[in-house]
């Protein structure tokens, strides 16, 4: 069983195929973040019902007399002990009956943001219950009394998966930024009992039968594209859950979909805790000679956050951990080659030894998988994971492999160049450069040939001025603000910050909380986008005006150090940029349908293009210059600098794109090929792909795939190949800005305008292939994403000599 054909994206792929075939094409940002953490963009794997995409979507396109944002402030005069002021579910079917000590629980009450100050490991368990106990009621009634028309299948189902998803969605938000055992113990009991529910959910036949008597309807062709992707989904989601399966073969999907649940959740917490236990600590200055004054100010406060009340970042102790910024600091400039070694070899075996093992998990989840596939009548998972997607598996793997024939030449050459300088500066590993000292020497040459150092160009961006910047570029694009609203909304950690989105004449259309700082005992690594509410017509709170959106955005970047701001590299800044890109998605629609709002029901292939178009601003010479301020003197970045930014935007680009479709192969073969306990181990694998893939091939114990948290604890799952699929949409969406020329401001305008009304609004509720369309005019062309990566030229050269 495999998707219909696409033949507009086999006409992509054809010219991708015959213009780069002989040369290479440049990774995307997104593939330099993942150098940094595999968990880049880590999201939620919720069930398709709970939520189809964890980025999801809204705009409130009903202005109103009375914002919520003017109404919310007038309340708080009068309940701010409590901020949580009013129910996302006020418009659901039936308040929840609570009883003795759930009367106390938060989970129970009712808010419309979250308690996240309130909830408490020991409401998981009866306020999970609780409500499970509700909506098993609500959902045999509407079994009961169900029929084939949107008041009365529609929108009851649609409170029912929301009341769930949100409460659930803040006792997970909270395992993911503020962890603890006891937290982890409350989700495990009560996670079957929930996925149980699921289950009975997406496998009911009275709701199955009503949505394909709508489908067979005579109104079916009066319906909106929306309404009409909404039963188109909801019957293959429930194919895909199971529903036309013998009772016996459901049983055993069941079971396999509880077991699943469980492994990718302990994946996930062994990574975080494999990551956390590793520290190096340093007393020598000179072993940790190279490291520039923000990785040694980070070390220090580590240090001083360990019990060494005396660190201080010119003398010491130091500690070195796995989290992102003090990796990435020591793989990029620590002289001590020893030091490196031993840092790249413990974070390559991260969750591969001892209780926090992730080999036979990952195997017996592949095992799951591809039992799963084989119940529901595919032959293998990637085949199930494209029948929701653009692409088929051959298509995918099919752009693969020329993307890789075009750049292996260039990340030899890459790799050459490397030694050749390596050499140049009297290093005695210069013939034998190996993984830890790659990051290193790339650096060097980055700077010699460029004259650009990332850690001088620190301070230029602060987060205050970077987030500034930004809210200005998106005021500029699409006519929103975006005003701090700081203890409207409870929060987890006392360094969040609160957001109000309001369009130009004032009015609110979306919140958002903003978590930019690491901390390692206790959050997840990566970044990413998550949503807290979704826009909905049904769940209106005041039960008129549609209710506004609420996101969470998450990175995990060096924090404040002693006065100073949090001091970001230039790929922080773009990953800031790519998340809110996914952000916009989830708060500017206007789709009023929450199941299909924002990004909800958008193809996977497609929901990278707003993060990754997001990308683009970042090398525009307006938005740098307003976010490069020197956080001391106010200066901004010098023109040779920008200049020498952009000529090093293609550095190394044969070598980042083949790193990118290194995990995109591995990630399909696992799910299309490989067989769970068979001769090959997924290690065996690993290797085989890695021959094709990598100019140095890995180390013989390097355990990689047990910290893959995006295919194995997250939704992308045979799914990895979205990046580049999703990257010739979002570089000639940006082309679109650069016809209508950067620097006309009125013309940028009203290209924000239409992409803000078609490629952010329009949310999941139309195919994305005509969303791109409305917004451009015409189909997708890979010209734009040759030409920002200095192809164009020499590919028609090549194609007419």
């Amino acid at each position: 069983m495999s998707p219909p054909s696409n033949n507009i994206f086999t006409t992509i792929i054809t010219i991708l195929i015959v213009i780069i075939a002989p040369k290479m094409l440049m990774a995307t940002k997104t593939s330099r973040i993942i150098t940094t953490s595999l968990s880049c963009f880590s999201i939620s794997n919720y069930t398709s019902k709970l939520s189809s995409k964890s980025l999801i979507c809204p705009l409130w396109s009903t202005p109103s007399k009375f914002s919520l944002c003017f109404h919310l402030h007038t309340l708080r005069k009068s309940q701010r002990a409590f901020s949580t002021v009013r129910s996302v579910s006020a418009s659901s079917s039936s308040p929840l009956k609570i009883m003795g000590e759930e009367e106390n629980n938060p989970l129970l009450k009712e808010f419309y943001f979250p308690p996240f100050d309130a909830i408490k490991a020991d409401h998981v368990r009866p306020g999970t219950r609780a409500l499970l106990k509700q909506l098993a009621g609500e959902l045999e009634e509407l079994e009961k009394n169900v029929e084939p028309t949107w008041p009365k299948l529609v929108e009851p189902l649609e409170r029912i998966v929301d009341r769930l998803a949100v409460v659930w969605g803040a006792v997970n938000h909270l395992k993911s930024v503020k962890d603890t055992p006891e937290l982890r113990s409350a989700i495990e009991e009560v996670q079957p009992e929930k996925v149980e529910f699921m289950l009975k959910l997406g496998q009911s036949k009275p709701i199955y039968n009503a949505f394909k008597a709508i489908r067979d309807s005579p109104d079916w062709s009066s319906l909106s594209d929306a309404r009409k992707r909404i039963v188109e989904k909801e019957i293959k989601d429930a194919v895909l859950s199971g529903i036309e399966l013998d009772d016996e073969k459901r049983e055993k999907f069941n079971t396999i979909e509880q077991d699943l649940a469980k492994l990718s959740r302990k994946f996930g917490e062994n990574v975080l805790d494999s990551t956390k236990k590793f520290e190096k600590l340093i007393t020598d200055k000179n072993d940790i000679d190279g490291l520039p004054a923000t990785a040694l100010g980070l070390a220090a406060q580590t240090a001083l956050s360990k019990g060494h009340k005396d660190a201080t970042a010119e003398n010491g102790p130091w500690i070195i951990t796995l989290d992102a910024p003090s990796y990435m600091s020591v793989m990029q400039h620590a002289k001590n080659r020893t030091l490196r070694e031993e840092v790249y070899r413990a974070f390559i075996t991260r969750a591969s030894s001892g209780d926090m093992d992730n080999t036979a998990i990952i195997d017996q989840i592949l095992k799951l998988r591809l039992e799963k596939s084989k119940l529901l009548g595919y032959n293998n998972y990637a085949e199930v994971s494209m029948a929701s997607k653009m692409a088929t598996v051959d298509r995918a793997e099919e752009l693969l492999e020329k993307l890789r024939s075009a750049s292996w030449d260039a990340a030899v050459r890459d790799m050459e160049e490397l030694k050749q300088f390596a050499k140049s500066q009297g290093a005695p590993e210069a013939d034998n450069l190996t993984h830890w000292d790659v990051g290193f020497w790339s650096e060097r040459l980055r700077e010699s040939k460029y004259e650009i150092n990332e850690e001088e160009l620190r301070p230029y961006f602060s987060l205050p001025k970077v987030m500034d910047g930004l809210f200005n570029l998106v005021k500029m694009l699409f006519g929103i603000n975006v005003e701090p609203d700081d203890g409207l909304a409870p929060v987890w950690d006392k360094e969040i910050r609160f957001y109000c989105v309001k369009d130009a004449l004032g009015n609110a259309v979306a919140y958002f909380y903003f978590d930019p700082y690491t901390r390692p005992s206790e959050k997840r690594g990566g970044a990413w986008m998550n949503e807290v509410v979704a826009r909905s017509r049904v769940l209106s709170v005041d039960g008129n005006s549609t209710r506004l959106p609420i996101a969470h955005m998450i990175c995990n970047q060096m924090p404040p150090v002693g006065d100073k701001p949090s001091l970001m590299t230039f790929r922080e800044v773009e990953t800031v940029f790519h998340e809110f890109g996914h952000a916009l998605q989830h708060m500017l629609t206007k789709q009023d349908e929450g199941l299909v709002a924002g990004i909800r029901g958008i193809e996977w292939d497609a929901v990278e293009l707003p993060s990754q178009f997001m990308e683009n601003w970042c090398y525009h010479r307006d938005t740098l210059m307003s976010i490069a301020k020197h956080y001391e003197t106010g200066e901004t970045l010098p023109e040779d600098i920008y200049k020498k930014l952009l000529a090093a935007r293609t550095f190394r680009a044969g070598s980042f794109s083949l790193r990118q479709i290194k995990f995109a192969f591995l990630d399909l073969e696992l799910h299309s090929k490989y067989v769970p306990s068979g001769s090959e181990s997924i290690y065996d694998v690993d290797q085989r792909i890695s021959k094709r893939t990598q100019i140095l091939p890995p180390l013989p114990d390097d355990r990689f795939l047990c910290s893959f948290s995006h295919i194995f604890a997250g939704g992308y799952a045979a799914g990895y190949y979205s990046y580049k699929w999703a990257e010739v949409l979002s570089a000639d969406a940006f082309s679109a800005f650069e016809d209508a020329g950067l620097n006309d401001e009125k013309a940028v305008k009203e290209t924000g305008s239409r992409f803000r009304e078609t490629v952010l609004a329009l949310g999941g509720g139309k195919d994305p292939l005509q969303v791109f369309v409305e917004f451009r005019g015409r189909e997708p062309s890979p010209e734009a994403l040759l030409r920002h990566n200095g192809l164009l030229v020499a590919t028609r050269t090549a194609m007419s000599s």
